[in-house]
C-alpha cells in the first residue's frame, strides 16, 4: 500500500489503464451492455426527450424503424446515434453474431447541456433574452439473450 502512495500520479494512471485493458481483453464477449454519448447537440432537450421516449426498451431493429419513418430532426441524431452503439457492441462482442443478438435499448436519456444566450430587441428599446438549450443523448444497448440466461441462473 505505501509502495502505491510513492508512485507518482502519472505512473498510477498508467498502471490503471493497463489494467482495464488487460480485464477487457480476458472479458471479451461478456461484458453485456454498451453505453454510447452524443454531447453537445444543439436541440433543446424537451424535443430530443419527445423521440427517446418512442425508442425506450424496443428492439434495436424496430427502434431504427422508428427513427428512420420519423418525421423530427431528432430522429435523425439518435438513429446515427443508435447505430453507433450497435457498432460499439457488435466490436466489443465479435464473437457473437449481431443476427443471432437480440439487441434492445435498455436505457435511453437526455440531459440539457450548456445554454447559448441570446438578446432579441423588443419594443420600446427593450431586449429579451432568447436561450438557445442544447442537450447530452447517452444510450445503453444490450443482448436480450444475455439477460435472460442471467436471469435463469440467478433463480436456480
Amino acid at each position: 500500500m505505501e509502495a502505491e502512495k510513492k508512485l507518482k500520479k502519472s505512473v498510477r494512471i498508467r498502471l490503471q489503464k493497463e489494467a482495464d485493458k488487460k480485464f477487457r481483453e480476458e472479458n471479451k464477449g461478456k461484458l453485456g451492455a454498451v453505453k454510447s454519448s452524443l454531447r453537445n447537440v444543439p436541440t433543446s432537450p424537451r424535443k430530443m426527450r419527445l423521440v427517446a421516449d418512442m425508442i425506450r426498451g424496443e428492439r434495436a431493429n424496430i427502434a431504427l424503424n422508428i427513427l428512420r419513418f420519423d418525421s423530427h430532426q431528432a430522429s435523425i441524431t439518435l438513429e446515427k446515434l443508435l447505430l453507433t452503439a450497435i457498432a460499439d457492441w457488435q466490436m466489443q462482442n465479435e464473437d457473437i453474431s449481431i443476427e443471432e443478438a437480440d439487441l434492445y435499448v435498455k436505457e435511453i436519456y437526455v440531459d440539457s447541456a450548456r445554454m447559448l444566450k441570446r438578446l432579441r430587441p423588443a419594443p420600446q428599446g427593450r431586449a429579451h433574452r432568447i436561450r438557445k438549450r442544447s442537450n447530452h443523448v447517452t444510450i445503453v444497448v444490450d443482448n436480450h439473450n444475455q439477460d435472460t440466461k442471467e436471469t435463469k441462473e440467478s433463480n436456480k
